[in-house]
């Protein structure tokens, strides 16, 4: 009947687990000993965790732009960190920069027994967990031996990120920032040079009167070329985020042709008569002093474009605040020595109990001569090398 073959199947089983008990408890005890003895030898392992909050993007700007866009706005948009901030974030965070720099500050290669600057970066990776989290939040796990230095390495991750975010422009407003000081740099140095040829030119040839009109047609041309150029550089610092279909940089392109032909008519007419009048000493002397006007009024709109930078950089929420610390921790985050004491000892003993069911359908079959053939056939099958 259906019950009694489960209740000697139960039986047998019983039978041969009582029989090869010895060997079971011999393994699972000798198991949980080494499993003991391996667990106690392993260092303990500490772990510090920091967390950061990632500056939220300003969407009412550029990402507002950029949204009504595709191709070209939308690799602008991946390439400013608007679509996924954290990830740029952690990237930075991953960064070989920042791992040389905590290397090179804590002495990581005596600490993990290296001569090598790329062995001492994997460890120190293998150590180190950054992910941002479902909540927003940037979490710095760092594990070590040694509980100050793995807090010392997780406070030493947030001090490298805010050390990183004030020198590289990660958001719009300081990337147009860093843009427009370049730019104001380099019209400083022109107009530093501009200055110091006209007075070469005053010392050389002398103080050249100028009339009233043409000193005001000289202003104007000055004023309008350095008009162009700053409308030349915004349309430079906009390419980088919007694309030529944008309202604003197709107004910004209008302004720069009215601008433009308005510099030609003036340059066409009676600015170049009224230069031509002086001789040859003044007109140079007149082109130098246009050239520092030129100069002088291009700094001027480039300046008042960097302060308007500026503002947009400190109004823009792009920095990053630390929400906790690491502190010391009280106590290991592993080994956990029951668990692997645990664990160890129960895949020895279903081991053993795989083993005695195997050992005893060896047996039995073994005890007939067709079990003993087939048994054999068994063992030629499983052979990588036939016999010949």
């Amino acid at each position: 009947m259906p019950v009694e073959s489960d209740e000697v199947s139960v039986v047998d089983m019983l039978i041969v687990l009582a029989k090869h008990k010895k060997t079971i408890i011999t393994t699972a005890f000798t198991a949980a000993v080494l499993s003991v003895g391996v667990s106690l030898v392993m260092p303990n392992i500490y772990q510090a965790t920091a967390k950061l909050l990632p500056p939220q993007q300003n969407q009412s700007s550029a990402l507002a732009l950029l949204s009504q866009f595709g191709g070209i706005a939308g690799a602008a948009a991946g390439v400013a960190g608007l679509k996924n901030p954290n990830d740029m974030y952690v990237g930075m965070l991953n960064s070989r920069t920042i791992a040389d720099r905590l290397i090179a500050q804590f002495n990581l290669k005596k600490v993990y027994d290296t001569d090598l600057q790329e062995v001492a970066r994997k460890k120190l990776d293998a150590n180190t967990n950054i992910a941002s989290g479902k909540d927003g939040l940037i979490t710095i796990d760092v594990e070590d031996e040694d509980p100050k230095r793995a807090t010392q390495l997780a406070n030493a991750y947030v001090s490298e990120i805010l050390r990183l975010t004030t020198v590289l422009a990660v958001t719009e407003a300081s990337q147009r920032r860093m843009f427009y000081e370049r730019q104001l740099q380099a019209a400083k140095d022109k107009l530093a040079n501009a200055e110091a040829s006209l007075k070469s030119g005053l010392d050389t040839r002398g103080v050249i009167s100028v009339d009233a009109e043409s000193r005001a047609i000289l202003e104007t041309v000055g004023k309008l070329k350095a008009q162009v150029s700053a409308k030349e550089i915004e349309l430079s610092a906009m390419r980088a985020f919007v694309t030529g279909a944008n309202p604003d940089y197709r107004r910004v392109e209008e302004e720069l042709s009215s601008l433009r032909a308005e510099l030609g008519r003036l340059e066409n007419g009676r600015g170049g008569e009224a230069s031509g009048t002086e001789k040859q000493g003044g007109l140079e002397n007149v082109k130098l002093l246009r050239e520092v006007k030129y100069q002088q009024m291009l700094y001027e709109l480039l300046a008042k474009q960097y302060e308007a930078a500026r503002i947009d950089e400190a109004k823009d929420p792009g920095v990053i605040q630390v929400l906790d610390t690491a502190v010391e921790p009280e106590q290991k985050s592993k080994p956990k020595r029951a668990l692997i004491v645990l664990l160890t000892t129960v895949i020895a003993t279903l081991g053993a109990i795989v083993w005695a069911f195997f050992s005893e359908a060896r047996r039995k079959a073994l005890a007939s001569p067709q079990g003993a053939a087939q048994w054999s056939e068994l063992r030629a099958n499983l052979r990588f090398r036939k016999r010949k």
